[in-house]
């Protein structure tokens, strides 16, 4: 078969465009593909589903995992996420929703693509949780009745082709009697069926050392959340909670973080979070891919 110069030529420019795309995608420290949290997103999603989408798309991530999504069938949801040429690996969900209805939210990430499906929040043990004045702190009972749960979930999602994962923010660090809710989390879940996903902005807003974590528990985590905050800066009116911005912007240095993910071989997906932005937020979004690349 004859191929002119020009066959030869286009040839080579389609392979060097898929090899820069590959390399756009995949540069970060981990040699991971760029994901985000789509609750980074979740108000421009309110608005417009295929613009918001378009908006992470164009800032170089690939992979998303769901959360916050609007209110459309998960047909609705996959078509949109393929017409911007994204893929869902994960979905979130809180436990107060996800408890009644394990199965159906299971069948529903499922269609997405997903291939994990997580707890975002603990819920109390249903005693507790009935208190006339309504929901009372936790106590390391309803801990430990999460993990039961979780554990239990596991098979459920597992019928559907998941994973189950626990999400972490700050109050799984406080200690109870001398006893870090967290530690009871990873020591009373089965490893075999329950996967840990590690916010490192929320474990060190908790005052933890992401690092340490990892090192601790080197076979547990699978993801990890990237976010960055202004630790000394609080933010008015939320709790004495820092002010989130963009990474690299904050305090964080995920350089050591994302180094010993490194080592844990079981990572396979690194999130970026934006929960609040400080600039336009497809600016913000190009700044986070950009920070994850530098840090290759």
């Amino acid at each position: 078969m004859h191929h002119s110069r020009r066959d030869f030529l286009g040839g080579a420019l389609s392979a060097v465009a898929l090899s820069l795309t590959a390399s756009r995608a995949f540069a970060n420290a981990l040699g991971l593909p760029l994901a985000i949290q789509l609750y980074s997103v979740r108000e421009q999603m309110a608005q417009d589903l295929d613009m918001a989408l378009a908006g992470v798309a164009a800032a170089g991530f690939v992979e998303v995992e769901a959360a916050a999504l609007p209110k459309k069938s998960a047909r609705e949801i996959r078509a949109a996420l393929d017409k911007a040429g994204l893929r869902c690996v994960g979905a979130h969900h809180g436990y107060a929703d996800l408890a009644p209805r394990v199965e159906e939210l299971a069948d529903y990430d499922a269609e997405l693509g997903a291939k994990y499906l997580l707890c975002a929040s603990p819920g109390h043990r249903p005693q507790a949780a009935a208190q006339p004045h309504g929901p009372q702190p936790f106590t390391l009972d309803d801990w430990r009745y999460n993990a039961e749960m979780f554990n239990t979930f596991s098979d459920q999602v597992a019928k559907h082709g998941l994973q189950f994962g626990y999400h972490n923010h700050i109050h799984e660090f406080d200690a109870i009697d001398g006893v870090t809710p967290y530690e009871e989390l990873l020591r009373l879940t089965d490893p075999k069926k329950v996967t840990f996903e590690l916010d490192c902005g929320w474990a060190r807003v908790a005052g933890q050392d992401p690092v340490a974590i990892m090192q601790r528990h080197p076979h547990r985590f699978s993801m990890l959340h990237v976010k960055d905050f202004h630790l000394a800066e609080v933010e008015a009116g939320a709790n004495h909670i820092p002010k989130v911005t963009e990474l690299g912007r904050g305090d964080i240095d995920y350089r050591p973080v994302l180094a010993q993910a490194r080592k844990n071989q079981q990572i396979r997906h690194a999130f970026v979070e934006q929960e609040a932005f400080d600039m336009p937020w497809q600016e913000s979004l190009k700044v986070d891919a950009q920070y994850m690349r530098r840090l290759r």
